[in-house]
Formats: structure tokens, sequence, C-alpha cells
């Protein structure tokens, strides 16, 4: 009798297993002939139910991934992970799904922060706050939204950069640059001290006023770029805090980008990926944009010298001061990039004293594209023109040559 017993509970195991769980195998493989480090894997879940809980294999070893609940619904809808490929290797993961449990934890090779001004705190170490938010939405008529947040915008960084988003009608990306690879803006919070300074930590390395700054999504009016304003309102939120990538959302609902056509609703993605000096940019709207025109680009920093290869990819380097006390006092060199797909392309601008821009088409309701920096201050990075340059070139090839990514679920 126990025999039969447990042979029953083992089967009703074997069936709420069944039903809950789901194994697939990802076949990823490195199209180039060049190595690839920290290429990302995404899948959607929508397929497999609500899923609460991933486990994700390579030759038998777990290895981290994360669960993002993209559109703020409760339910989990992409899953991730990282993969490391040698020249033309091929590689396959083993993939658990369940729904139920809960997801699990790696450290974290990202960061992202939002944080309210708390100046009154004297408890708290100069320049450090601590009102912890997750998003902000402001009226469009809000008279001074910049300093409602302490570094402005909210920030995010992976071990190569860091980036803040001003909250206001510029939504420039701002640049941290860092001298080693690590994470410093849960320490730092954009505005280093003398004592980090001292141990090593980065600091702002970027002025970017009225410009693009790192290919800010801006309208087009037909002769100059124009600010993200009227809005009937504008929103912050961080989607997503890793631990291999940190999702951030700009909102500008009612967005009137044009004085002759209807506001339209615009969601900027930000994407940043562990490992990664690049972002990607997803800009989503809530109609069909094909008669309106946009711009996008890089500042013009002062006596930069300009790379383009009349394809999408437009690129600087240059030296100024930023407007912070930064690092020493001392003018700050950069390299900086935008990667725009050939479609999206109504015209490459000359460059001018503030930008080198692009006038932007969107075929439909949404675009993407990609922006990238370097500070010399790196000890891993670039240190001149010609070196920066010449990495872009590879970059644009690798972006071009995606990982291919093969699913098969095991029945």
């Amino acid at each position: 009798m126990k025999k039969i017993i447990a042979l029953l509970l083992q089967s009703i195991f074997c069936l709420t297993a069944s039903a809950t769980q789901t194994t697939i195998t990802v076949t990823v493989t490195n199209p180039l002939n060049s190595i690839r480090t920290d290429q990302p894997v995404c899948i959607s879940l929508l397929p497999y139910g609500e899923v609460q809980s991933a486990l994700v294999m390579l030759d038998g070893k777990e290895i981290p991934c994360q669960m993002d609940d993209l559109n703020q619904d409760d339910i989990f809808d992409e899953l991730c992970f990282l993969t490391d490929l040698d020249k033309k290797e091929k590689k396959q993961y083993t993939i658990i799904l369940s729904e139920t449990g809960a997801p699990r934890t790696y450290p974290s090779r990202v960061f992202a922060e939002m944080v309210m001004a708390n100046t009154k705190d004297k408890k708290l170490k100069k320049n450090q706050q601590n009102n912890y938010i997750e998003a902000i939405t402001a009226r469009g008529d809000a008279a001074y939204t910049y300093n409602l947040q302490h570094h402005h915008g909210v920030d995010f960084e992976s071990e190569l950069n860091g980036i803040r988003i001003y909250f206001d009608a510029r939504q420039t990306l701002d640049l941290y640059g860092k001298f080693k690879k690590q994470l410093e803006l849960k320490e730092t919070q954009f505005y280093t001290d003398q004592d980090q300074k001292a141990q090593g930590y980065g600091d702002d390395v970027l002025w970017v006023g009225q410009t693009f700054g790192l290919g800010a999504f801006r309208g087009w009016d037909g002769a100059k770029p124009t600010l993200v304003e009227p809005v009937r309102s504008r929103t912050q939120r961080i989607i997503s805090y890793g631990p291999l990538r940190t999702i951030v959302e700009i909102v500008d609902r009612g967005w009137k980008a044009d004085t002759d056509k209807a506001p339209v609703n615009m969601t900027l993605r930000y994407v940043q990926y562990a490992g990664h000096r690049d972002t990607d940019v997803m800009v989503f709207f809530n109609k069909d944009v094909s008669n309106y025109r946009f711009s996008t680009g890089i500042i013009n920093v002062k006596g930069s010298e300009e790379f383009s290869d009349k394809k999408g990819l437009r690129a600087c380097w240059g030296s100024d001061f930023p407007t912070n006390d930064t690092i020493n006092g001392k003018r700050e060199t950069v390299g900086l990039a935008v990667l725009i797909p050939q479609k999206n392309i109504s015209s490459e601008e000359p460059a001018n004293k503030d930008n080198y821009a692009y006038v932007l088409k969107v075929d439909g309701k949404q675009m993407t594209y990609k922006v990238n920096y370097t500070s010399a201050n790196e000890t891993f990075g670039y240190h001149s023109a010609k070196e920066w340059f010449e990495y872009l070139k590879a970059w644009r090839k690798e972006v071009e040559s995606p990982i291919n990514i093969n699913l098969s679920i095991k029945e």
C-alpha cells in the first residue's frame, strides 16, 4: 500500500512539475571571426505563461540571468542573459522556466538610481542623498523640473560608463568618465568628493548646455533641433535595476513635436548592458509619425575632430571644461558617437558650433539607435581620435552582425 501511495505522489509531482515548468535549449552562434563578450541573449517569456523564476545553465553550471517586466503589468515579459563567444563559436544553453518560485539573485554589474534632493539631512555626506524614488511625473507647466532630483535626473551605468538624463525639456544625456572598470554611481551619485577622487573614482566629463550631448532625441522645425516641449506631462522611471542590464524610460505625453500636427506621446527607453560602453535607445510613439521629422546627434565638443562614414555613424574627439569642478579641475577629453539606421536618416546636417546633427524620419511608430562614448581618463579605453574612430568601425560591424539565437523546447 505504501508503495502505491508513493507512486501516486510521484505521479502527481511529475504532472505538477510538467504543468509549471518549461525547458528550452538555446543555441547561440557568433557569425564573426572575432571574439565577442557580454553579448545579450533576450527571449520573450510571453509564450510560456506567467513565468515566476528561471534557471540558465551552460555545461551544467548556473549562469546569471534576469527577468524584466517591460510594460509594468507585474508579469515578466523577457528573459536576458549574457554570453561570451570565441571566433565563430557556438554554445548551447539550457533554460528552465517555472510558474512558481521567485527570480534568482546575482551580483549586479549595472546600477540605476533616481533620488530626490534632500539637502536638509545634515547626517549625510556632502553630495550624498537618500530620498530614493523609482518614478517621477511633472506637469508640463512645472516651473523648473531640473532641480527636483539630486543629480538632475535618472542615472545609470555599466562597469565602463555612467550616464544621467536631465529631467527637463532638453532630456540630454550627460556623461561620467571613469579611470577603472567598476560601478561608482551608488557612492558618488555623479558628484565625486575629494576623498573619492583620491581613491580613483571618476566624475562628470562633459559640458552639454542646450546641445544634444550624447544622442538626445529632439524635434526638428525644418532648420534646427527643437526641445521636447511643450508637453502635457513628463515622466522618468526605472524599469529594471539589473543585474545584467538596467532599463530606464522617459515618457513625454502630449508633446507638440510639430506646430502644424497633432501632439504625440513618446517613450524613450534606454537599455544599458553590463560590459558595454554603448547604450541602446528605443523610441516609441502612440501613433504613426511617418510625416513628422525629428533629430539627434552629438555635441560639437570645442575643437573636436569629426568622423562620419556617411552611413549613420558619426563621432567626434575633443576636449572641454565641464560645468562642475571636475577631477583636478582639468579639461576633459572625450570620444562620442551615435549610430543611426540608414532607413531613419532624412539628412546628415553640416556641423555647427553646437552639434553634429541628423534629421530623422520614423517609419511608423518606433525606431532604435545606439550611442557610445569614451573618456580619455580610462585606463582601459581609448586615448586618441585615431584609436576611437578605429574602434567605432569595428563596433559598427559587430552591431550589424548580431549573434544568432535559436530556440528549441524540450518535450
